[in-house]
């Protein structure tokens, strides 16, 4: 890591804030999308499941590292960005960490909540092209923030499948 590297002014002031505030909005997130997941679950535990689905103890697992990763990425890109001419770039990403978060949460009201395969396989379609574009887009401010993020996607994709699978299974 150089002097100029995005980890390190994540270390300074600034870069703690704003690692303080995509923190809370992710924390949110991920609060909202388990209280929609929790009470209700029985239904899932009943579905025809294909054999490559996840045990349930895998998905928080998973998504407790990729969030605090959105978190962490986010916020170093965000420091990178407070130079002059490129706080229109910082408010963009925040805007687009927003209805990141937003889809985010929506996959699990719909899906677990709502009780929509096939609408919640189309808003996971719709996630996983978005958190493709933000990892991009954090590239585009620093490499190493792009490939640190690039497992989200990943992952979101994996949920689309099986979320596809589920609804053909199941709706």
């Amino acid at each position: 890591m150089t002097a100029r590297s995005p980890w390190r002014r994540l270390l300074t002031g600034r870069g703690l804030r704003h690692l303080a505030t995509t923190g809370a909005a992710v924390a949110v997130s991920a609060g909202v999308g388990a209280a929609a997941t929790t009470p209700d679950a029985g239904w899932y535990a009943a579905a025809d499941l294909p054999t490559w689905n996840s045990p349930a103890v895998v998905f928080p697992l998973v998504w407790t590292p990729l969030y605090a990763d959105l978190a962490v990425t986010t916020a170093a890109a965000l420091t990178a960005l407070e130079a002059p001419g490129r706080l229109d770039e910082a408010s963009d990403l925040r805007r687009a960490l927003a209805a990141n978060l937003v889809l985010n949460t929506g996959w699990s009201v719909l899906f677990w909540r709502v009780r929509q395969p096939w609408v919640s396989t189309a808003w996971c379609a719709l996630l996983t092209a978005h958190s493709a574009a933000l990892t991009r887009r954090l590239g585009r401010v620093d490499p190493s923030l792009g490939r640190a993020l690039a497992a989200y996607p990943a992952w979101c994709s994996f949920a689309t499948v099986l979320s596809a699978e589920i609804a053909r299974r199941n709706g």
